[in-house]
């Protein structure tokens, strides 16, 4: 059981801590998606693991047990936006440590345009700079869900936004100019 006040490690860590080809493409990806270290990756390998487990274990049944428990699989996935709205169980052991990279709200940002590198995108969330549905939150790895991507912005009473603002406001005029 453990103790109720010490977290459990929520990742597994490489069978062979030295192994090159597989350190490269850990770089490669912890540059990708500015992320802090290789911990975070080793989470969403291990998310990856799990779900890949999951639907082996359902793909193997047919009760009506195990339909209740794709039906709830697909639609954790679909909701999170890991996987497309007419995908399969099969679909699920396809999946790649990117697809859940690609969910972070840290990503998320980065790609709407709001940070100019992944690694800004970072400071910008933990920092208080982003909110999602007005809310601040400050969790870089963050899974955004499917409905929520649209409102991913600046934090209103940030400095961030307010700068955000005044250069919208410039390049119309700039524009006019010329």
């Amino acid at each position: 059981m453990g103790h109720p006040r010490k977290a459990r490690k929520k990742y597994d860590t490489p069978p062979h801590p030295w192994n090159a080809e597989r350190i490269k493409e850990e770089n490669k990806l912890v540059s990708k998606y500015g992320l802090r270290n290789k911990k975070e990756i080793w989470k969403a390998e291990t998310m990856v693991r799990r779900y890949r487990r999951d639907a082996r274990y359902l793909l193997g049944l047919s009760t009506e047990q195990t339909e209740e428990e794709r039906k709830q699989l697909l639609g954790h996935l679909i909701r999170f936006g890991i996987l497309g709205e007419n995908s399969h169980l099969d679909n699920v052991l396809d999946l790649t440590v990117e697809d859940v990279l690609r969910r972070r709200l840290q990503t998320m940002v980065h790609q709407k345009g709001l940070s100019r590198t992944a690694k800004e995108a970072r400071i910008f969330v933990v920092h208080g700079h982003i909110a999602l549905n007005g809310k601040k939150i400050d969790s870089p790895s963050y899974m955004v869900k499917r409905g929520e991507e649209d409102s991913i912005g600046y934090y209103a009473s940030s400095p961030v936004a307010k700068q955000f603002q005044t250069k919208q406001e410039n390049k119309p005029a700039e524009g006019k100019n010329n």
